[in-house]
């Protein structure tokens, strides 16, 4: 991986459950980190459903080995949430990791 191709700045994201002091909970995104990625758009397309058009994008998102990411969390990226639909080590040697997101505009 070369470092160049590491120019988009993201924050990473995970759900953080706040105490409501009622013996509740409230959920919310909070930050994990902050990275430098590359950022790859794959393709994207539209549908009609329900009497709505719904546009979905997809990413491919390169960033340094992180032991600590999953599926459960999301990225920001700018004023864009990417959705973590997989988390790929691609030579399992860890030294970088493959997020494949989905953007639902």
């Amino acid at each position: 991986m070369r470092i160049g191709n590491l120019r988009h700045r993201i924050t990473i994201q995970q759900i953080a459950r706040i105490d409501d002091g009622a013996g509740g909970y409230t959920e919310t995104w909070a930050s994990a980190g902050t990275v430098y990625a590359d950022v790859y758009p794959l393709k994207g397309q539209e549908r009609y459903d329900a009497q709505q058009i719904q546009a979905n994008l997809s990413h491919r998102v390169t960033i340094r080995y992180r032991a600590d990411v999953n599926p459960s969390m999301r990225l920001s990226y700018g004023t864009r949430t990417l959705v973590i639909e997989a988390v790929i080590d691609p030579e399992e040697r860890h030294r970088e990791l493959i997020l494949m997101c989905s953007e639902v505009v």
